[in-house]
């Protein structure tokens, strides 16, 4: 294949202070293929694609193009050699027309001559058999035809390599498949296509190889059908199947006489985040949790659960009868509380003390004309500084001067405050030192211990298996199975997520 070689990357390094984010790496694209690019978030993806789009410069490697040394140094020395990229946000004009963004930004001649600009758009549309018209304004599509026309001007660009970054995320399984058509088209004409993507199903349908990186180094280049989903799914989380972890959580189970009680049950759940309708339950005392890898709906289940997304459908039920939740403001007056994954933009309120991160929940509950008095707020904060170890020189410091794990204590006391009946963790020891890490760990357990119901999410296995009596597997957005009791090993765990091979 080596004189079908269109693109190759060598030995490519890229810094940030602080922070080696590619290593050495290696990439090639032959024409005529459609090549996967794998990894786990912060595995080195998106530097890679933009050190070769031209929007980071490279500290050191090569870039070859048709078998020669090319420099890259912007987006435009990039399109300039045939190489162009569809984001996920499409980052087209929605009040101009279909042709009118097909042609922007590249040269006078073709925009003067309307007539002929929107025949030369109504040709391509056609021969890419894209359903749009050159004069429709381009906000009357579909997102998946605006997509499909953010393609279509890639690849009028004289395009040779066309990168494609999550461009399924929004599309339903239809307009998926129209694209896909779309992507085996191009294929069959030469162009060397690199699709980023977290659906594993995606990659197995549409693509020839597939490259893994992990932490910004190369993990490997693998033809489709020598690494099944198994496989892929343990290099991406860099582990092996037989190496499986010991650790069960020593919890000392809840032993109250309502122990099987469910205290949170949904059906048919589904919000406007993208995810399916999930079944979901939780026992009092019980720590569960969501699993999967990055993308596959952990997140938006839990955020339906708290009413933080749109909920579109499905009936919930707390201690056996039927409620409403709705909204984060019902969640929270039925009994539920949710630190989010995002602490820096969902989580802390930077500006503000310790103290009225610490309260912020129970005061929106109890109403803001209705303020704590200062020695109230003073007594709360004082109690969780010390329940929660939180180091900061006093409740009056601003939050954002406090460390990452810190900070986190911090929004934990916030919900802990409430005295929730159930409480969601969505990856709370993200970012934050190993120590903090094992005592927000070991608080769960206590927590449960003492008949709190808690759902935690980690993208570390370990971190779960250590945890949790009873995880629900997601894929591609869709829950895929329930493990609990011997079922839940490492092992078993990959093998739900890669589809039961």
């Amino acid at each position: 294949m080596e004189n079908n070689r269109m693109l190759e990357m060598r030995g490519i390094d890229k810094s940030f202070p602080g922070v080696r984010a590619l290593q050495k790496v290696d990439f090639s694209l032959n024409k005529g293929e459609i090549h996967a690019l794998m990894g786990e978030n912060g595995a080195g993806k998106s530097t890679l694609i933009k050190v070769l789009t031209g929007v980071y410069s490279k500290d050191s490697g090569v870039i070859r193009l048709d078998g020669k040394e090319v420099q890259i140094h912007s987006p435009q020395d990039a399109q300039n050699l045939g190489i162009s990229t569809v984001y996920q946000e499409i980052t087209l004009c929605p009040n101009l027309t279909v042709a009118e963004n097909m042609y922007i930004g590249r040269g006078k001649a073709k925009i003067t001559n309307w007539r002929k600009m929107n025949a030369d758009a109504d040709a391509l549309l056609s021969k890419l058999d894209i359903p749009a018209k050159a004069t429709q304004q381009l906000a009357s599509c579909s997102i998946a035809v605006q997509q499909m026309v953010a393609i279509a001007r890639a690849v009028d660009m004289e395009c040779k390599v066309l990168i494609l970054d999550e461009p399924t995320s929004s599309l339903d399984e239809q307009e998926v498949e129209k694209l896909f058509g779309l992507m085996r088209d191009l294929k069959a004409t030469g162009v060397g296509i690199i699709f980023v993507t977290h659906f594993l199903d995606q990659v197995y349908e549409v693509c020839d190889k597939i490259t893994v990186l992990r932490d910004g180094q190369l993990v490997g280049e693998y033809e489709i059908a020598d690494l099944p989903r198994v496989k892929l799914v343990a290099k991406m989380l860099g582990k092996e199947m037989d190496d499986l972890s010991d650790i069960k959580g020593e919890m000392e189970p809840y032993q109250g006489k309502d122990a099987d009680e469910k205290i949170y049950e949904a059906s048919q759940l589904f919000s406007n985040a993208g995810i399916k309708p999930f079944d979901f339950f939780i026992r009092k005392g019980e720590v569960n949790g969501f699993t999967g890898l990055l993308g596959s709906g952990r997140s938006e289940c839990v955020r339906a659960i708290f009413g933080a997304d749109r909920v579109l459908g499905g009936t919930v039920k707390r201690n056996g009868k039927e409620v409403k939740i709705r909204t984060p403001r019902a969640a929270m007056k039925n009994g539920i509380a949710y630190l989010p994954e995002d602490r820096k933009n969902d989580g802390i309120i930077g500006d503000l003390s310790v103290r009225e991160n610490i309260i912020l929940a129970l005061q929106v509950l109890k109403g803001f004309f209705k303020p704590f008095s200062k020695a109230q707020a003073n007594a709360f904060a004082e109690e969780y500084i010390k329940k929660l170890s939180i180091k900061t020189a006093s409740a009056d410091t601003p939050i954002k001067s406090l460390s990452g794990g810190n900070q986190q204590k911090v929004i934990l006391a916030r919900w802990l405050l409430m005295h929730p009946e159930y409480l969601i963790l969505d990856e709370p020891t993200r970012g934050i030192d190993v120590g903090t890490k094992v005592d927000i760990q070991k608080l769960v357990l206590e927590l449960a211990s003492e008949g709190m119901s808690v759902t935690f999410i980690s993208s570390e296995t370990d971190e779960m298996l250590r945890t949790c009596s009873r995880m629900v597997v997601m894929r591609d957005r869709k829950v895929v199975g329930e493990l609990s009791g011997e079922d839940l090993t490492q092992s078993k765990i990959m093998s739900t997520i890669a589809g039961g091979e």
